[in-house]
């Protein structure tokens, strides 16, 4: 099992915040998981109902929702989940087949709102620490070009790959998200993993509050 913990400066900086963690071991990644599939289908048909008269402007002020895009709005970006929601319940588009633990994750996010990185757990080093980026902080991006990070995303370290069997789900909620949503994701999550990987073993499953 990771030793993660959040520093004082994370803490300091977000009050209100929370960070849940996942964290499984023997996943198996089968190269089609039908209960996976059409664990997609429901959830997709339920987001079109549930959503379908709301406006955009409706959808960004749902609890959940309204939290991270007044977060995000600090650093004048759109919430990419409620582009996503919006490209299922408006345009018609289905949700991606990337890799059961990706997929795993991007079914409950949709769901629950909640915004939430997978993790290479083999590709990390204890301990694990939950903190703020600091003037000259550098990330890689997915394309591996590095970028400077401000003081105070997912770089390509980490990420979840097909062989990747030790996983860590990291999910992230600004003020105003409750910590009892925060563990509903993490369950869903571990759910949708079940599905086609029925013998994974949960190492941590916690939620870290500022």
């Amino acid at each position: 099992m990771l030793l993660i913990s959040a520093t004082d400066a994370w803490r300091a900086a977000n009050p209100g915040a929370a960070i849940g963690l996942l964290e499984l071991s023997g996943v198996e990644q089968p190269p089609s998981c039908p209960a996976l599939n059409a664990r997609k289908r429901d959830v997709e048909t339920s987001l079109r109902e549930r959503y379908k008269s709301l406006t955009r402007p409706e959808l960004a002020s749902l609890p959940v929702m309204g939290a991270y895009v007044r977060y995000y709005k600090r650093f004048t970006k759109t919430y990419h989940v409620q582009l996503q929601l919006e490209s299922i319940v408006s345009k018609g588009k289905s949700l991606p087949d990337v890799s059961p633990l990706v997929d795993s994750n991007f079914v409950a996010e949709l769901e629950t709102l909640v915004l939430t990185a997978g993790h290479d757990a083999a590709k990390l080093r204890d301990p694990v620490s939950i903190d703020v980026s600091r003037d000259g902080d550098q990330i890689a991006q997915m394309n591996g070009a590095l970028k400077a990070v401000a003081a105070g995303g997912q770089d390509n370290r980490s990420p979840i790959a097909a062989d990747t069997s030790h996983v860590l789900y990291v999910a992230y909620a600004p003020p105003g998200v409750s910590t009892d949503v925060v563990e509903a994701q993490l369950r869903k999550i571990e759910e949708n993993v079940r599905l086609c990987s029925p013998a994974a073993i949960v190492l941590q499953q916690r939620v870290i509050a500022a």
